[in-house]
């Protein structure tokens, strides 16, 4: 039954991963479309032209405004000819780049139309400025250089917690938390005895309460004797001196029940005019319709109340230790989960490398060995605050997630394992910001109940923002926070 099981998981994943296959072939073939044959053509010269297919899409600021018409040798190089749509122009100092568009090594050109007023391109041109972007071969250069850095983390760590010291440290540490449950236990013990004490003291004064109850019950009587007795001296004298406000309390009682009887009346009439459809509540007891709507209202409210009920808000506070940059990054994440296989993700990261955006500059030169007009690509990082907002859908022991990521698109996919207590996160986010797009990897285990440590590599991609990092992870379920939320989401 064992390899049955393990077989069906197999197949389970096989069918996942053929499904995802053809998902990105259609995706891809519907993004590669072609964008018309008429306009004008123009060329460029690469160094690499690998990933780029006839007929795919050529774009400026995300838009088709084009499409590559074909891809050949020249001198040694790739040459790109470009057929461009007759109403997009292009200007001399025009800039074209490779950009990924995919996880599966596709790629788009994406084309800056360059400074209005300068010299327009015209059909047979070549675009002067081009973009290299990073090759395959250079990626899995970087790849193989961070396993080697992985390799000598692990050795490090082997060697400090692998040592006779680490293991007494261990050691210790499960001796002081012997001693923190036995001094648990002393105080559960000392608790009962006092609660014992209490209920003693309480039946010790009920006890000793009992004369007194009677002596409360015997006041009672006495109290009742003496009303009967003053009614009865009401009734003996004729000037009623004695009992005159005995008089006064039954004659108010009198008139009471004349504005009783008076009241029953009207309430008589008010039921009469219910039962025969009159008025707006005649009309909510005997109009089908209304009841219906009415109905359709409470079963709405009820459902609302039972998914603010069900709905789990969790909070993520998290904090890592960047040790290349020596800085220190924090994030704030709110789940709101309204099933276990689902959940809505809301986080505020303070990030010290904050928010990056790539800028190309008009620079007018009067240096005689530059040129008098050219167009530098800058890469400009401002300290802000960045935000994701993803939707997250879990299948066994994988989550995808999906949205916004530090206030660019991205996604993500966690494996939780071990009763969800060890977890390994990734994020691709970061698309336009750079020629690369940023990917973080990280371990997580839970060593303490809602207590997680954390570690692992941020922008593996890129070699002069990678970096390496440590942190620890507070994530706990807060009941209240639910009830002061505006909304609650419907599972």
């Amino acid at each position: 039954m064992s390899g049955v099981r393990r077989l069906t998981t197999a197949a389970k994943v096989g069918a996942f991963a053929a499904a995802t296959l053809v998902a990105a072939l259609i995706i891809y073939r519907f993004a590669a479309k072609s964008a018309g044959t008429s306009g004008y053509r123009v060329y460029a010269v690469m160094a690499d032209a690998s990933g780029i297919a006839n007929r795919s899409q050529v774009r400026i600021a995300g838009i088709p405004v084009g499409v590559v018409e074909s891809v050949r040798l020249e001198h040694g190089r790739a040459r790109v000819d470009i057929r461009v749509k007759p109403e997009v122009p292009l200007y001399e100092d025009a800039l074209v780049a490779k950009v990924s568009s995919s996880l599966l090594g596709e790629y788009y050109l994406s084309l800056s139309s360059g400074t209005e007023g300068k010299r327009v391109l015209k059909d047979g041109d070549r675009i002067g400025v081009v973009v290299e972007a990073t090759t395959p071969d250079q990626i899995m250069k970087e790849v193989a250089s961070i396993s080697q850095d992985v390799k000598r983390v692990t050795e490090a760590l082997a060697a400090s917690v692998g040592t006779d010291q680490g293991r007494e440290n261990i050691k210790d540490t499960l001796k002081n938390l012997a001693q923190v449950t036995e001094a648990l236990n002393t105080t559960v013990r000392e608790n009962r005895e006092s609660i014992h004490n209490i209920l003693t003291n309480v039946e010790r004064v009920t006890a000793e309460g009992r004369p007194e109850v009677r002596d409360i019950l015997q006041n009672v009587r006495d109290t009742t004797r003496e009303l009967r007795e003053l009614v009865q001296k009401t009734e003996g004298k004729p000037d009623g001196t004695s009992g005159g406000e005995v008089r006064q309390i039954i004659d108010k009682v009198n008139r009471a029940s004349s504005s009783l009887e008076s009241t029953l009346k009207n309430m008589d009439d008010v039921s009469g005019r219910l039962s025969r459809g009159e008025g707006t509540l005649g009309r909510l007891t005997k109009d089908e319709h209304l009841i219906d709507e009415v109905q359709g209202v409470a079963e709405g409210v009820g459902d609302f109340i039972g998914g603010v009920s069900r709905l789990q808000t969790i909070l993520v506070l998290r904090t890592d230790y960047q040790f290349l940059t020596s800085t220190v990054k924090s994030s704030l994440e709110l789940r709101l989960q309204p099933r276990e296989d689902k959940y809505y993700l809301i986080e505020v990261v303070n990030d010290p490398r904050g928010l990056t955006r790539l800028e190309q500059v008009d620079v007018q030169s009067s240096n005689p060995n530059d040129p008098p007009s050219y167009r530098e690509l800058r890469t400009t990082t401002t300290n802000s605050l960045r935000f994701s907002l993803q939707l997250a859908q879990r299948f066994g022991p994988f989550t995808g997630r999906f949205g916004i990521k530090e206030s660019t698109g991205g996604l993500g996919l966690d494996t939780l394992l071990f009763q969800d207590r060890f977890e390994l996160r990734q994020d691709l986010f970061g698309f336009g910001e750079v020629v690369l797009p940023r990917w973080r990897v990280s371990l997580g285990y839970e060593f303490i109940h809602r207590l997680w440590l954390l570690g692992g590599v941020d922008d593996i991609l890129s070699g002069t923002r990678r970096d390496y990092f440590i942190g620890m992870q507070l994530k706990f379920n807060d009941e209240d926070l639910k009830t002061i939320l505006p909304f609650a989401p419907k599972p």
